[in-house]
């Protein structure tokens, strides 16, 4: 179901593919579709059983995740709930209540986003639209029955004032729909111009707040981000806010997202340290040159640079007290690199579901923090 983004390398409306597989080891890979000419690994299916190959060479016995059970199911006024959130992982579900952003309006996108080409292609043809307050707590609450026990609100830009009171009115319904006072929520926001509204997000119940600055670097700022330079009181207004979410929701609790491939790596590692060191879970994730954004077509970095990004960022995070638990409450993430460098480094979350869920690693016990990626390579 695509509610924000089509994350594939290409864009395809007739087939039903599932959102992502699973090695041998456990390890959970998104699917993302190229075209059989250009994929530089395929899955085959042989005597019941499905494989993962690079060329000829195979890599691992796979399987596929599971559709969950309140995919199934209808809010009150007959919406289908797939269409509400998705899955991610075993304990989290995302919501995108809008699947537009307004940026588009005044040419303003960000060059990587493909939300808005997304939207033309798929709302129609998957019957999505804005989500109200308790089709998102309806459908929470019944994801919960089966296990998901975190939630992250996102979506595109819409009037700032307009979107604090959604997300209160999201907060009271889920806590009504639930009985909880604490349901686990993060808040996925743009920066305010005016800061004091953060409290409010706090107030209204959720646990931890998200403003994803994408990128660092001053000037690739500018330009791969030209709304949230223009509209948003500027690049120094997105770190102020990340600076008052510490101060509002501690350490820990406020998270950054990174779209990594873009800018240098050493511009983009100052930004990580610089963040980390405030307290926050600054987390770089790989660059799909998504269909339908400006940037498609363009080639992201080879998988050993994302290697040493993720190894050196992880290290940050460990280095500044970010721990998995602050990971895991403030992400909307599940089986990530992430997770399993602290798995490796030994430092487990205490749910039970994800614990299930932790990847395989045989003889490779009590690894330190600069060996993590080279380990990972070994055995994966």
């Amino acid at each position: 179901m695509r509610t924000c983004f089509d994350m594939n390398h290409e864009t395809y409306t007739k087939t039903k593919l599932p959102t992502a597989l699973r090695l041998d080891s456990n390890y959970r890979i998104r699917f993302s579709y190229k075209n059989e000419k250009e994929a530089p690994f395929r899955v085959e299916h042989e005597n019941g059983k499905y494989y993962l190959l690079e060329g000829k060479k195979l890599i691992s016995e796979v399987s596929f995740v599971e559709k969950p059970a309140f995919y199934n199911a209808k809010t009150s006024d007959g919406i289908n709930m797939k269409t509400i959130a998705n899955e991610i992982g075993k304990t989290k579900v995302t919501v995108a209540y809008s699947n537009e952003c307004a940026l588009k309006d005044k040419g303003l996108d960000c060059k990587f986003c493909n939300i808005n080409a997304t939207k033309s292609r798929f709302a129609d043809l998957q019957g999505i639209a804005w989500k109200s307050p308790r089709q998102i707590a309806e459908t929470y609450a019944k994801a919960r029955e089966e296990g998901y026990e975190s939630i992250t609100i996102t979506g595109g830009f819409v009037p700032e004032r307009r979107e604090v009171e959604y997300y209160i009115d999201v907060a009271e319904a889920i806590q009504d729909a639930t009985g909880l006072a604490d349901f686990g929520g993060t808040a996925c926001v743009g920066a305010p111009t005016d800061l004091s509204v953060i409290e409010k997000y706090k107030e209204a119940g959720y646990r931890a707040i998200s403003t994803n600055l994408e990128i660092w670097d001053e000037n690739f700022f500018k330009t791969i981000c030209p709304g949230k330079e223009q509209m948003c009181g500027g690049r120094q207004n997105w770190i102020n806010a990340l600076k008052h979410e510490v101060e509002v929701f501690g350490r820990g609790n406020v998270r950054s997202f990174f779209v990594a491939g873009i800018e240098p790596k050493s511009t983009l590692l100052e930004g990580l340290e610089y963040l980390t060191e405030l307290g926050v879970v600054a987390v770089p994730l790989h660059w799909t040159p998504n269909p339908g954004s400006e940037l498609e077509g363009h080639r992201a970095p080879t998988a050993e640079w994302y290697m040493d990004l993720y190894q050196k960022a992880y290290t940050l995070l460990k280095k500044n007290g970010l721990t998995h638990q602050n990971l895991y409450n403030t992400a909307n993430l599940e089986n990530s690199i992430y997770d399993y460098f602290y798995d490796l480094d030994g430092d487990h979350l205490t749910n039970a579901r994800h614990e299930a869920d932790r990847i395989h690693f045989v003889g490779e016990e009590n690894l330190v923090s600069d060996n993590t990626a080279s380990k990972i390579i070994k055995t994966a």
